[in-house]
C-alpha cells in the first residue's frame, strides 16, 4: 500500500542518530484523546449499520447467504479504511505505539460488532442464560492493546464450565468472518478451569493469559478468570516464571546469532528487538503486578530517564515494524537490505557526508537496540536484589554468605560480588574518573564479569569522560592493558562499548558505534566487526585457531610489536562512514591517537601503515595472479620488511574472519598463505626460480603421499597433471578430491564431467567441471549457471598439462535441502554439456530462463580498468560493479567477442559487489596494445552493466562439438 506523497510530506523527522534516541516526541503512556480513534473506525456507527442490515428493514433472513456476504463487504470496507487511516497517521505523527494501538482498536470494534450481530441477528439470542455466557479475550500482544498491521490476532473464547452449543457457534461465525477478511487469527476455546490448569504447566499459555484483555462479552466471567489466575497460577511461582522467560530469551538470542548488531536484524525476535521489551513487560506484570513503564519507575526499578528511554525505544521499534508490515503487505519482521532504504525514507532520514540516509537510519536502529540491552541489564539487576531480599530464613543466610562482597587487592573502590566486579559506593567514579577505565582493567586481570549495578553507575557517569581524562597517561595505559589482555580482551572491550565508555574515551570510535555498512558483505555493524577482529587475534594468541590457521598461528608468537598490532586491529575501520577513503582517513586518526595511548614514533608509524594498507594483502591474494612474478615483487616492495609482512598477514586474517559467518574459507586461506610464502622469499633474499620449483616439487610430493595406495601409473598421472599455479594455490585436500574426480572420469572415458558438493554453513555449492580446454569455456560454464538461476560467487580456472581444463565455480545456495541443491547442480551440468556439444546456444538458453528484472537494493557505479603494468606478459582487466545472476557469463562472453584469450580469472564477491580480474592476451599471446583498443574493451564491458538484459554473446559464438572433443 503506497501512501500519497502529500501525506508523506508531513512526516515528523526523527532526531539525528547521534542525538538522544526515540521514536515520536511524546512521552509517557498513550492518551486516548491523542489517538484519534474515531478517525480509524466509528464502532457505534458500524454496529448500527450491521443492525440495520440484519433487521426487518434489511430484508434478509438470518440464514440467507446474501446476509453474510453483505456483512463481509461492510467489514472489508471498514478494515481497509481503518488501516489506510492508521498508515496515514503513522506518517503524520511518527508514533509507532499509537499506530499499533489504532490497529488494535480497529480489530476490537470489528470483533465487537460481529459478536453483537451474531447474537442478535444470526442466532437470535440477545439474552444469554448462565450456560450461554461467553467472553472474547484478546491475549498475547493483542492483549496489550497493540497490534502490527500484519500480526496474528490472538483470541480466547472464554466459556463457563457448563456450556451450550451457542458459544462454539458464535466463535465459529466470528472466526470465519475474520479469516475471510484476510486476517491471521490464533484462537482457543476454553473454560476458566481449563485456562488455570493449562497455565500451571505451560509457560506459553501462562504468558498469553498474563496479557489478557476483555474485548467483549461477559465481564463476570473475565473477572473470575483474573481472580483465579492470580491466586492459583501467579502466587508463589514468580521465580520459575522469571527463569523460564529469561531462558526463553537466551535461546531466542542464540538462534538469531546472539548479537544485536546484525545488519539485517529481526525487529521482533532479534536481540534488542521488541520481544526483549515484551519479556520485560511479562516479568514486570507477573512479579511486580504492574503493566506500565510509569509503574516500574514508581517502584524504583527504572529511573525517570530510563523510563523515557524505554518508551522511546518501544515507540521507535513499533514505528519501524508497522512501516515494514505496511510496506510488505504482510508480517515482515526481518529488516532486510531491500526494504531498509524505503523504511529510512518513510521515517524521514536524509544523507549526510559519508553516510547515506539508510546508514543513518540503521545506526539509529542499533543505538535503540543497545538501549534495550541496557534496560534489560538494569531490570535483571533489580530482580536479583528482589530475589535476595525475598529469600527465607537459613537459605537467605547461606546465600548472603556466598554473595558477600570481598575486596580486590590494591583497590578500595571496587569489590567482588559473586564473581562479578562492582563498586564499593556510588561515588567511586566521581571521586576519581580514572576508575572508569580501572574497573575494566581489574575485571580483566581477575577474570571477572560485571555486576549490573556497576554498569548502571558507569552509564550514569559518562559525563566524567572529558578531554582531561582522555589525555590522562594512566587512563590510556589502563585502556591499552584492557585491549591487549591475554585472556579475553573482547569481553571487556564489549562491556566497555555497551556501557558507553569506549565511544566516549575514543570519540572517533564513538562515531562508528552502531554504524552499519549498507552492503551484503558485512554481517555486523562497524564497532561489532572491530571487536570481533580483536577477538580473532586473541584466539590466535591462545592457540584456539591453530588447526584452522596453521601459518598465522605459527607466526603470531614471533611478532615483536604485539601492542601496535592490537591497536591497528581496533582502529583499522575506525574511519568508516567518512566521505574520504576509510583507509587513508584511518591512517590520519592513527597518527593522532597512538601518541595519546603512549606509543612511540616508530610504533605509531607502524600502526598508521597497517591501518592504511590493511586491505592490500587480501586484495592482492584474491584479485591477482600469484604465479606472476611481478605481482609478488610489487607486493613485496609495498610491504618492505618481513616483520611488517607478518603483522599485515595477521591483520588480514583477523579482519576477514570477523566480517561474518562463512566469509573465511579454505580457498582464501590458501591464497593468503601462498602470497605470504612467496613474498617471504623475496623479502629474505630467497626468491628464485629454483626456490619456486622446490616448493612446487614439495607440493607434488605432498600430493603423492596423500595418494598412497593408488596404482603407480594413475598416481604419476595425477601428480604430474597440473601446472605450478594449481599446486601452489589449491589446498592439498582439494587436490586429492580433484585427483579422484579426474581418475574416475578417465576410467569411464568421459571427456566432460562434473561433480558438486554443498556447504550449508557457508551457504554455497561448489561445482567442479572437467572438460577440454577452450577460450570460451569459462563463458560456457557461467552461461550454464546463469540459465539455472545460479549466481556465481567465485571461480578458479586451471589448465592441466594434458590440455584439459579443471574449473571450479562456487554458486550461492538456493535451497535449504542438500538433495534439492544437488539436483540444481545437476541441471547446471546438463546446461553446460548442452552448450558445449552444440545443442544449445547461450542467448537462447538464457532467454528461456530470464526472469523479470528486479531493481537492486544497492547502487554502484561500474568501473573497468585495463592495466599493462601489473604483469610482464599479460594485460590485466579489472571489473568492479553490482553483481547479478549471469554477470560472469556476460563478461566472459564479451571478452571472447573482443578476441581476447583469458589466461586466468580471479572472481571475488563482496556481498552485492563483484571484483572480477581477468589476465588476458590477444590471439597471438601478446599484451593488448593501443589506447583505442583499450577504450573499446572498456566500452564493451561497461555495456554489460548498462544493458544486463541483452545477449551474453552472439549466436555465432555457439561452439562446435569438435572444438570440445565431444561426440554426440
Amino acid at each position: 500500500m503506497t501512501v500519497p506523497a502529500t501525506t508523506a510530506k508531513v512526516a515528523t523527522r526523527p532526531r539525528e542518530a547521534s542525538a538522544p534516541r526515540g521514536g515520536s516526541s511524546r512521552s509517557g503512556a498513550l492518551r486516548l484523546d491523542e489517538l484519534r480513534l474515531g478517525e480509524i473506525v466509528d464502532g457505534t456507527a458500524l454496529r448500527a449499520e450491521l443492525d440495520a442490515l440484519g433487521g426487518p428493514e434489511g430484508g434478509l433472513r438470518a440464514g440467507d447467504p446474501e446476509l453474510r456476504a453483505r456483512v463481509l463487504q461492510i467489514l472489508k470496507g471498514v478494515n481497509a479504511h481503518g488501516r489506510q487511516a492508521a498508515q496515514e497517521m503513522l506518517f503524520a505523527d511518527g508514533g509507532g505505539l499509537s499506530c499499533a494501538a489504532r490497529i488494535s482498536h480497529l480489530q476490537d470494534e470489528i470483533i465487537r460488532a460481529v459478536y453483537a450481530f451474531a447474537l442478535h441477528h444470526v442466532f437470535g439470542s440477545p439474552n444469554l442464560s448462565a450456560g450461554e455466557r461467553m467472553a472474547i479475550l484478546a491475549v498475547g500482544g493483542y492483549g496489550r492493546g497493540t497490534l502490527a498491521p500484519g500480526s496474528d490476532i490472538d483470541l480466547l473464547f472464554l466459556l463457563p464450565y457448563k456450556q451450550t452449543a451457542l458459544g462454539e457457534q458464535v466463535a465459529e461465525y466470528l472466526l470465519y468472518l475474520l479469516w475471510d477478511l484476510g486476517l491471521k487469527v490464533g484462537h482457543a476455546t476454553r473454560s476458566v478451569e481449563e485456562c488455570v490448569r493449562l497455565s500451571e504447566t505451560d509457560f506459553t499459555i501462562r504468558t498469553a493469559l498474563l496479557e489478557r484483555r476483555r474485548v467483549c462479552g461477559d465481564e463476570a466471567l473475565f473477572a473470575e478468570l483474573g481472580a483465579r489466575f492470580e491466586a492459583e497460577v501467579q502466587t508463589g511461582t514468580g521465580r520459575e516464571f522469571i527463569a523460564a522467560k529469561l531462558a526463553e530469551r537466551d535461546a531466542r538470542h542464540a538462534k538469531s546469532g546472539d548479537t544485536r548488531y546484525l545488519v539485517e536484524p529481526n525487529v521482533k525476535e532479534g536481540k534488542g528487538g521488541l520481544r526483549d521489551l515484551h519479556t520485560l513487560f511479562w516479568i514486570a506484570k507477573d512479579h511486580y503486578r504492574v503493566d506500565t513503564r510509569e509503574a516500574l519507575v514508581a517502584k524504583g526499578v527504572f529511573s525517570r530517564r530510563e523510563g523515557q528511554i524505554f518508551q522511546k525505544a518501544e515507540d521507535f521499534l513499533w514505528a519501524v515494524r508497522c512501516h515494514m508490515h505496511f510496506l510488505a503487505g504482510k508480517a515482515e519482521e526481518r529488516l532486510s537490505f531491500d526494504i531498509q532504504p524505503e523504511i529510512a525514507r518513510r521515517l524521514g532520514y536524509s544523507s549526510h557526508p559519508g553516510l547515506t540516509e539508510v546508514e543513518r537510519f540503521m545506526k539509529h536502529y542499533f543505538l535503540i537496540a543497545k538501549d534495550v540491552g541496557d534496560l534489560t541489564g538494569i531490570f535483571c539487576a533489580a530482580l536479583e536484589d528482589e530475589k535476595a531480599k525475598d529469600a527465607p530464613g537459613l537459605r537467605a543466610f547461606v546465600r548472603s554468605l556466598r554473595r558477600r562482597a570481598r575486596s580486590i587487592p590494591g583497590t578500595l573502590a571496587f569489590l567482588v560480588d559473586n564473581d562479578r566486579i562492582t563498586v564499593a559506593d556510588r561515588h567511586v567514579f566521581a571521586a576519581d574518573p580514572v576508575n572508569l577505565l580501572r574497573i575494566f582493567k581489574l575485571a580483566a586481570v581477575h577474570q571477572l564479569e560485571y555486576h549490573p549495578d556497576a554498569l548502571k553507575l558507569i552509564r550514569r557517569s559518562l559525563r566524567l569522560i572529558d578531554a582531561s581524562l582522555r589525555a590522562n597517561p594512566e587512563a590510556n595505559a589502563l585502556f591499552l592493558d584492557v585491549l591487549t589482555d591475554r585472556t579475553d580482551p573482547e569481553l571487556h572491550l564489549r562491556r566497555m562499548n555497551e556501557a558507553g565508555v569506549l565511544g566516549r574515551f575514543i570519540p572517533e570510535f564513538g562515531k562508528i558505534v552502531s554504524m552499519m555498512q549498507f552492503n551484503m558483505y558485512h554481517s555486523y555493524t562497524v564497532d561489532e566487526h572491530l571487536l570481533r577482529t580483536v577477538a580473532e587475534m586473541s584466539r590466535l594468541e591462545r592457540g584456539v585457531s591453530g588447526e584452522e590457521l596453521p601459518v598465522s598461528s605459527a607466526i603470531v608468537h614471533t611478532v615483536k610489536d604485539r601492542v601496535p598490532l592490537y591497536v591497528a586491529l581496533l582502529l583499522h575501520d575506525i574511519a568508516k562512514g567518512r566521505p574520504e577513503d576509510h583507509s587513508i582517513a584511518g591512517e590520519i586518526i592513527a597518527y593522532e591517537l597512538c601518541p595519546r595511548f603512549g606509543l612511540d614514533a616508530r610504533e605509531t608509524a607502524l600502526v598508521a601503515w597497517l591501518v592504511r594498507d590493511h586491505l592490500v594483502l587480501s586484495m592482492t591474494a584474491q584479485q591477482r595472479d600469484l604465479t606472476d612474478r611481478k605481482t609478488i615483487r610489487d607486493f613485496a616492495e609495498r610491504v618492505q620488511t618481513l616483520d611488517r609482512l607478518k603483522l599485515l598477514m595477521i591483520v588480514t586474517v583477523c579482519d576477514i574472519r570477523a566480517v561474518g559467518p562463512g566469509v573465511w574459507n579454505g580457498w582464501k586461506g590458501q591464497l593468503i598463505r601462498t602470497l605470504y610464502a612467496e613474498t617471504e622469499l623475496v623479502l629474505t633474499g630467497g626468491f628464485s626460480e629454483t626456490s619456486r620449483d622446490q616448493r612446487t616439487q614439495y607440493a607434488r610430493r605432498q600430493l603423492a603421499a596423500h595418494l598412497e595406495g593408488w596404482a603407480e601409473e594413475e598416481r604419476t598421472r595425477a601428480v604430474d597433471g597440473h601446472y605450478q599455479n594449481y599446486l601452489l594455490t589449491v589446498p592439498v585436500d582439494e587436490q586429492v578430491r580433484h585427483a579422484e574426480f579426474v581418475r574416475d572420469a578417465d576410467r569411464a572415458g568421459r571427456s566432460f564431467t562434473t561433480m558438486a558438493q554443498t556447504d550449508r554453513f557457508r551457504g554455497i555449492t561448489e561445482i567442479t567441471v572437467l572438460a577440454p580446454d577452450h577460450p570460451r569455456l569459462l563463458s560456457i560454464i557461467a552461461g550454464g549457471c546463469a540459465a539455472a538461476g545460479a549466481n556465481i560467487a567465485d571461480a578458479q580456472i586451471f589448465t592441466m598439462t594434458d590440455g584439459r581444463a579443471l574449473d571450479v565455480v562456487t554458486v550461492n545456495r538456493e535451497f535449504t535441502d542438500d538433495e534439492d541443491e544437488l539436483r540444481r547442480a545437476g541441471r547446471i551440468a546438463r546446461n553446460i554439456e548442452a552448450l558445449m556439444d552444440g545443442r544449445e546456444a547461450i542467448p537462447a538458453m538464457l532467454a528461456r530462463r530470464r526472469a523479470p528484472r528486479v531493481l537492486p537494493s544497492f547502487a554502484f557505479r561500474p568501473r573497468i580498468d585495463v592495466d599493462n603494468g601489473l604483469s610482464n606478459l599479460l594485460t590485466v582487466i579489472e571489473v568492479e560493479g553490482l553483481d547479478r545472476p549471469g554477470l560472469l557469463a556476460d563478461l566472459t562472453g564479451a571478452i571472447s567477442d573482443l578476441n581476447l584469450d583469458i589466461r586466468s580469472a580471479h572472481i571475488s564477491t563482496y556481498g552485492e559487489k563483484v571484483v572480477d580480474v581477468f589476465y588476458v592476451t590477444d590471439l597471438l599471446g601478446l599484451k593488448i596494445a593501443g589506447e583505442g583498443r583499450t577504450e573499446r574493451i572498456r566500452r564493451r564491458l561497461l555495456a554489460v552493466f548498462d544493458s544486463p538484459e541483452g545477449e551474453v554473446s552472439s549466436p555465432s559464438a555457439k561452439p562446435s562439438p569438435v572444438a570440445f572433443g565431444i561426440v554426440s
